[in-house]
């Protein structure tokens, strides 16, 4: 069992920042793929960045990778989404998901994705 909490959405105007939060307890993150996914109002969830917390390795969807920071601290057991230049076609429910078993290949996919929190919302203002 594994209990994922988001944390550190909110408003902003296009162009700044938030940093979100993804304290996980019940289990130790070590050998997990971390990720986080986002669904905007009529679409569909979608990934955005997912980092394998055993060795820091990452992968981003494009339309954020020049914007978006995933990060780790192992000790605290949380993931974190650091995101700048922040536009409103970011506006969404972002949600950090688990995998305990990770595959890479697979990363991309919600379905590979075990444990999941209830989302933080973004909202960007124009």
């Amino acid at each position: 069992q594994v209990q994922l909490v988001e944390s550190g959405g909110g408003s902003v105007q296009a162009g700044g920042s938030l940093r979100l939060s993804c304290a996980a307890s019940g289990r130790t993150l070590s050998g997990y793929t971390m990720a986080w996914f986002r669904q905007a109002p009529g679409k569909e969830r979608e990934f955005v960045v997912a980092i394998r917390m055993s060795d820091d390795n990452t992968a981003y969807v494009n339309s954020v990778k020049a914007r978006f920071t995933i990060s780790r601290d192992n000790a605290k057991n949380t993931v974190y989404l650091q995101m700048k230049s922040l536009k409103p076609e970011d506006t969404a429910l972002y949600y950090c998901a688990a995998d305990p078993t990770p595959s890479w290949a697979k990363v991309f996919e919600e379905k590979e994705y075990d444990y999941w929190g209830q989302g933080t919302q973004v909202t960007v203002s124009s």
